[in-house]
């Protein structure tokens, strides 16, 4: 009887513990579809919003100014997009596996167990991930680097420790003439006037240091190289009228923070304008006037360099005006 008794046991053990395993393993699929609808959602949920302004960019400075600027704010929020989705599928699985395959008793889990499906899915997916994004980014590169042949205004960039001078220039390269020019002070902030809807050619080279030109809400800086290096970049058009602050963006020496300028974006006639009052022997300042604008710059302002008699420039010499 009681051998009899013992065989029944672990059969009537095995019977019921099945219902229990497979409810386990149906409550465990329906949490993974669970977790899959969700992402679901939040993608569908993102896509129907303006992501960039719900998540202030995602760090990235948003009002860009330009087509490159936007391109290149669209594939960093395609990119936190994308990463965002990979985020929360594999922290759903994580979560997933660490409520299905919690510790139940004693007894150790097996070692040696493997999922092929899934080592192929995490081996194959960020190949995938990777490829696409490397795609997409030597696309945009490839745009924000182009140049054309006959940009419609090309300005040389002159840096020097520890201001900038603009060129206004009737050609590429450095056999082009310049035909206006605008010079920065310790007093006076230089002020660089460019028109919207035409392209634009920037040609930066540097008298000293290595410095670096960068307006923010163009959305990426560019060096300034000495010698005979010339960095040059495009951009298809500035879309938005207005003063933006620029500044040197590399480490150049003790008054590297002082290093300020304002672009200043303007109608293309109001441009053309200042360029003829510029030509005609005007100041930046008197040229800004003539067409209606603030003659000095609006978005930053001099520093005080503190230069003393044994260091820079002497204090007794008269302040000088902008050009």
């Amino acid at each position: 009887m009681v051998a009899r008794s013992s065989e029944v046991r672990p059969s009537a053990v095995r019977h019921s513990a099945s219902p229990r395993v497979g409810g386990r393993r149906g409550r465990g699929a329906g949490r993974l579809a669970g977790l899959g609808l969700g992402g679901v959602a939040l993608l569908v949920l993102l896509t129907g919003c303006d992501v960039g302004q719900t998540f202030d960019g995602f760090g990235w400075p948003q009002g860009g100014i330009s087509p490159e600027s936007k391109r290149m704010y669209d594939l960093w929020i395609a990119s936190c997009i994308a990463a965002l989705a990979v985020g929360v599928f594999v922290w759903g699985l994580i979560f997933w596996c660490v409520v299905r395959y919690r510790k139940r008793g004693n007894a150790l889990p097996v070692q040696t167990r493997y999922n092929m499906p899934m080592e192929f899915l995490y081996t194959i997916a960020p190949i995938l991930i990777v490829s696409v994004l490397f795609y997409y980014t030597a696309i945009v590169q490839t745009d924000v680097d182009k140049l054309s042949k006959n940009p419609d205004v090309t300005v040389e960039v002159v840096a020097f420790k520890w201001n900038w001078q603009f060129n206004y220039r009737d050609g590429q390269g450095t056999e082009a003439r310049t035909t206006a020019s605008t010079l920065g002070t310790s007093e006076v902030i230089p002020v660089l006037v460019l028109p919207t809807n035409r392209s634009i050619r920037f040609e930066e080279t540097s008298r000293d240091v290595i410095h670096s030109f960068w307006v923010p809400e163009l959305l990426f800086k560019r060096d300034v190289m000495p010698g005979k290096i010339r960095n040059v970049f495009e951009v298809s058009s500035l879309d938005a009228e207005g003063a933006y602050v620029g500044r040197c963006a590399e480490l150049c020496g003790s008054y590297h923070a002082f290093m300020n300028f304002e672009l200043r974006v303007v109608s293309p006639e109001k441009y053309d304008q200042f360029l003829a009052a510029k030509q005609s022997g005007k100041s930046t300042q008197d040229a800004l006037s003539a067409i209606g604008e603030q003659p000095y710059a609006t978005s930053t302002q001099p520093f005080d360099t503190r230069r003393t008699q044994d260091n820079f420039n002497p204090d007794d010499v008269p302040a000088r005006t902008g050009s």
